[in-house]
């Protein structure tokens, strides 16, 4: 008790800023990780940390604690490879960040037109038991998927998505990418994701969904062919079982938070263009 007492009073307050920034760190890389799959292997590390430390301090074993020493390392190196996937979602989100002070903010009307037309098609093409499959993008770029498919570039509407997702036209098999409010690309080629493999509702329209969310910020709108369901699939979660009236509030939901810090963002630059 008198040591910790001891330490207490040793503790300056550029110590205190030093655990609030470590501790600052740690509560970042688990907010990252929440409800992924990395999160059950960052909990296995942690505890193979513990149990080693445990073994090669309590019992002294020198042997142990000299492999210890030595694997410690390798497993700092191997740590980046493992979490490749949520490191590069962090720093896109860093990225994004910065893109809202340099980027035009997005015309509340044009997004209300895009997201109207999206939800009718989706009313349609749910009925008549048809598979979409519609990536919205966002701040992250979606030109290496474009390139991948046929380029359209043209207003969006739902008699132009009802069209490209007919069984008898050769674009429906792939996903539609919409920017700005116009139909760039048919027929893309997204990544398939490899969670909820033991899901078997979970189709190949609804793991491509899912992939492409789970590596950039875009909203994917799943039709399911089978069943005529309505999904939203965003950062890497699905929502499923969704009626075209609930699929629009989700949607204005997901651009909620976009346009309000875009309406802070735009008063602050107008307010620099008129001093200068």
């Amino acid at each position: 008790m008198l040591d910790f007492l001891w330490t207490l009073q040793r503790i300056g307050w550029m110590d205190v800023v030093d655990i609030l920034l470590v501790a600052t760190i740690f509560f970042v890389i688990l907010y990252l990780v929440r409800g992924t799959r990395a999160m059950t292997l960052l909990r296995g590390i942690i505890l193979l940390i513990i149990l080693l430390a445990i073994l090669s301090t309590a019992f002294r074993l020198r042997a142990f604690g000299w492999l210890v020493d030595r694997a410690l390392p390798a497993l700092l190196v191997a740590v980046p490879v493992i979490f490749q996937p949520e490191l590069r979602r962090a720093l896109e989100r860093l990225g994004r960040a910065g893109s809202l002070l340099g980027r035009p903010p997005a015309h509340q009307a044009l997004i209300e037109r895009t997201l109207r037309a999206i939800t009718e098609t989706c009313r349609v093409l749910s009925r008549r038991r048809h598979g979409a499959l519609i990536v919205l993008e966002r701040e992250t770029g979606l030109q290496e998927y474009v390139e991948t498919g046929v380029t359209l570039d043209a207003e969006i509407s739902p008699e132009l998505l009802i069209a490209i997702f007919d069984p008898h036209i050769a674009l429906h098999d792939g996903a539609v990418i919409v920017r700005d409010g116009r139909v760039v690309a048919a027929a893309c080629v997204l990544p398939l994701s490899t969670a909820f493999l033991e899901d078997r509702r979970l189709g190949l329209r609804h793991r491509a969904a899912l992939g492409i969310t789970e590596e950039t910020d875009a909203i994917a709108v799943v039709v399911s062919e089978e069943r005529g369901t309505i999904s939203v699939a965003h950062n890497g979660r699905i929502i499923r079982d969704l009626d075209p009236d609930r699929l629009e509030r989700v949607l204005h939901t997901f651009y909620q938070t976009q346009l309000e810090v875009r309406r802070l963002l735009l008063p602050q630059k107008r307010r620099k263009t008129t001093r200068k």
